[in-house]
């Protein structure tokens, strides 16, 4: 009976032993787990903000690039209205110039109907008639014009000098020699043919009438 005892109390021990052995084996293993379950969440936590990190600073470029495109988008629009603008002013401005081709056209074949020459951007008038000075120069700008330059003077009273009627002063080498002889009323200058001499503004002489082209072509 102490034999069976005794051999009953070792088998309980042994078997006691094994189970405590497993137990802890079973905690070690359940600690290991754990401790790797805790570092793989930790791992996955650090990839989780270094990725965080990297999206907002790819997100940061992004809406950097977005509003560099945006800054050329509406540099190219703007580019584009002032392009706009000056085609347009282009246009216009060829439209223009188109009216006033017409109408310069339009004028000259009506000047040479009545009479006028037309040479280098200007008209001129030769009469066939006779007209004191002051008639000849009514004729000629009551038609946009005035007597020729290279035709005609007036004096300044004040002064005693000579001038052409758009006010330049007379050159010299102008006149025949003993002129502008000074005699009274003699303030109109008679080109005759070459040189020219002072003659009462009120005798009657043929003229020459010019006008200029370039200010109907002026805006």
């Amino acid at each position: 009976m102490l034999v069976k005892g005794l051999t009953s109390r070792l088998c309980c021990s042994g078997s006691d032993s094994v189970r405590i052995r497993s137990s802890r084996a079973a905690a070690v293993c359940l600690l290991l787990l754990c401790v790797l379950l805790l570092t793989a969440v930790i791992v996955l936590c650090v990839q989780i903000f270094t990725n965080i990190d990297l999206f907002q600073t790819k997100g940061k470029h992004i809406m950097e690039e977005r509003d560099h495109l945006s800054g050329d988008r509406d540099w190219l629009l703007n580019k584009n209205i002032n392009l706009t603008n000056e085609r347009d002013e282009l246009i216009a401005k060829n439209d223009n110039l188109i009216k006033q081709r017409d109408q310069l056209n339009q004028e000259i074949n009506e000047m040479l109907k009545n009479g006028w020459i037309y040479h280098e951007f200007s008209y001129y008038y030769i009469s066939s008639g006779w007209k004191s000075w002051t008639e000849s120069r009514r004729y000629c700008t009551d038609r946009g014009g005035d007597l020729i330059i290279k035709q005609r003077g007036t004096s300044d009273d004040v002064e005693d000098r000579w001038k052409w009627v758009d006010g330049s002063t007379l050159t010299s080498g102008f006149w025949w020699s003993g002129e502008p002889n000074g005699q009274r009323g003699e303030n109109c200058a008679l080109n005759n043919p070459s040189r020219s001499a002072d003659y009462p503004r009120n005798n009657a002489f043929k003229w020459v009438c010019e006008k200029s082209v370039l200010p109907t072509l002026l805006p």
